[in-house]
């Protein structure tokens, strides 16, 4: 059920600043506005060869973020995800700590560095690979404690991840794209 401004108790004054009327913030609701992350990010994917029902989502901002995760299409989503690890051998992602604006003290990722292990509840194990070549910025501890939080896009990333600025261009031609991802899906 869809919320309208009618559903709040909310008394209307009229305002003015400076002599000029303020307008009235009920006459800004938009009913069907998209989510966040439709309307800020850029749905990339990536699909590992020969693991075709292994396909991760890369959503990409505009201001070099982005959110890694498992896309919807995932196995471990069909068999059950029973447990998130962010130990890698002998890394732990979520002993990552960076700081200031240019993420100093993060660890430096290749686009195959493995983030995190996913353990289903048949006891398989899938990788979470980066698929980004930048520094981590931080792992998504709610996951752990949350596995089916996963299957939100925007808010079940695993991780965070920043890119060089010189390797955006490429990281976008190397992952595909919301329509040719569908394309690859129908082709299966």
């Amino acid at each position: 059920m869809m919320t309208t401004p009618d559903d709040y108790w909310y008394e209307e004054e009229s305002q003015e600043i400076g002599g000029i009327k303020v307008p009235s913030i009920l006459h800004d609701f938009i009913e069907n506005q998209p989510p966040i992350v439709d309307r800020f990010y850029t749905k990339l994917y990536y699909v590992p060869p020969n693991k075709p029902d292994e396909p991760q989502q890369i959503l990409f901002h505009s201001n070099r973020i982005c959110l890694v995760g498992l896309a919807k299409e995932h196995v471990a989503f069909t068999k059950g995800i029973r447990s998130i690890s962010f130990e890698i051998g002998k890394f732990d992602r979520s002993e990552n700590k960076v700081s200031g604006r240019k993420k100093s003290g993060g660890m430096i990722l290749q686009a195959d560095s493995t983030l995190a292990l996913v353990t289903c509840v048949d006891d398989s194990v899938y990788k979470v690979r980066s698929c980004v070549q930048g520094k981590l910025v931080e792992v998504n501890e709610r996951v752990v404690d949350e596995p089916d939080m996963m299957r939100v896009s925007g808010e079940g990333y695993v991780a965070i991840v920043m890119p060089k600025i010189e390797h955006c261009d490429a990281l976008k031609e190397r992952l595909l794209d919301e329509e040719a991802y569908r394309k690859v899906k129908e082709a299966e």
